[in-house]
């Protein structure tokens, strides 16, 4: 691997004030015909968040932020050759700390990791102990934010896995954990199957598993919540993952002309995913979900995204993972499962727990309660493991 490349954020004030422009002149359909979200993200809602983008929103704190931590790019092979991928490494100030690998998934971003990473990485600052501390890498996945937009098709969630294994030891960390959600679960366990040298355990938040053949039939309380959580999703919850991973360039040539669409395509899928009683804004504020959003649109990177899906939705391995793995399931998890079925899989299963609340964006939503989760499941976990 090269050596990586301090990378550092700056947005041109044209680019912001041409956002401005398509928001003041952002042409928006009739009002929903009901009074909640089933049909989608309500206009009256969309209309207050775009004001609120116009005229108090501040690019330059996000951006302050982001450039608080250390950032770099370095090309990683894959299809097509090397392709430049922007990562976070923030090294722990405790010597015996242990590297970990976070993967974000679709909607989100490495500013999902915005309040865990100094709790993980400075645990004694933050009330813990010097034992629980991480050297954090998270990169952004390729396509998305800061990383390079493949050129060529193939980047498949196994060829991301092995380009951030090249990361990994390619920073010099021999052994290494990896944790990830949404799509960063299927990238953690795709790592996980590969079994490189160098990755000792997982964590996932979205564990993909398949229904046991033999209790399906009688499934238990926790297989019938999630039973019904997959016929919901499938219902009424998967229609973005149908049009991305089929006609991803499609979408894109609306969502990339329009900040308001790019938002609603987002900010929908935090209303359904959160734990938050219908009301995105008890768990996040307007900043938080619209400095993800930006992520998305100063790259102009809905369609690269979106192609994941396109790579990868229907093409998910399912293979046996026998390394040291935890999982930690929360409430509004879009898919669930059981920890008898979960076992089937995750053969080496260390650590299986139920939160009692909290959704698909833990590292945001419960920050606290992730970063426990974390310390307790590679608690159970050795760098030295073989």
């Amino acid at each position: 691997m090269e050596q990586p490349q301090p990378f550092s954020v700056s947005v041109d004030d044209a680019v912001l004030e041409d956002l401005k422009h398509r928001l003041v002149n952002a042409r928006l359909p009739e009002a929903e015909l009901v009074d909640d979200w089933s049909q989608g993200l309500p206009r009256a809602y969309l209309e207050a968040l775009l004001a609120y983008w116009r005229t108090d929103y501040d690019w330059r704190r996000c951006e302050a932020l982001l450039n608080s931590w250390p950032q770099f790019t370095v090309p990683l092979e894959g299809p097509g050759g090397p392709l430049p991928v922007h990562f976070i490494h923030l090294r722990s100030p405790e010597p015996n700390a242990r590297p970990l690998l976070l993967s974000h998934g679709w909607p989100g971003s490495i500013l999902e990791f915005r309040h865990v990473l100094g709790p993980l990485t400075d645990p004694v600052a933050h009330g813990g102990r010097a034992e629980d501390a991480f050297h954090v890498v998270a990169p952004s996945l390729p396509g998305f934010a800061f990383s390079g937009k493949p050129t060529v098709p193939g980047w498949t969630v196994e060829a991301m896995a092995k380009a951030f294994d090249q990361l990994m030891t390619g920073l010099g960390y021999e052994r290494y954990f990896a944790q990830g959600g949404d799509w960063g679960s299927i990238i953690t366990s795709a790592l996980g199957e590969l079994t490189p040298p160098g990755l000792a355990g997982i964590h996932v938040t979205m564990p993909i598993v398949t229904p046991d053949p033999e209790t399906a039939a009688t499934p238990n309380a926790e297989e019938q919540d999630a039973l019904a959580g997959l016929a919901h999703y499938q219902q009424w919850d998967s229609a973005y993952a149908r049009i991305q991973g089929t006609r991803p360039q499609t979408l894109a040539y609306g969502l990339a002309d329009s900040p308001a669409g790019q938002a609603a395509w987002i900010i929908e899928k935090f209303w359904s995913w959160m734990d938050c009683n219908d009301d995105p804004e008890s768990v996040l504020s307007k900043d938080e979900l619209l400095d993800n959003v930006m992520l998305y649109w100063l790259n102009n990177a809905a369609g690269s995204s979106a192609r994941i899906y396109w790579e990868s939705f229907n093409k998910v391995s399912q293979g046996p993972l026998t390394l040291p793995s935890a999982i930690s399931l929360y409430p509004k998890e879009l898919l669930r499962t059981s920890e008898r079925w979960a076992r089937r899989r995750f053969t080496d299963l260390r650590r299986f727990n139920r939160a009692e609340k909290g959704g698909h964006f833990a590292a945001m939503e419960c920050p606290e309660h992730f970063v426990a989760e974390l310390r307790a499941s590679f608690a159970l976990m050795t760098l030295a493991e073989a």
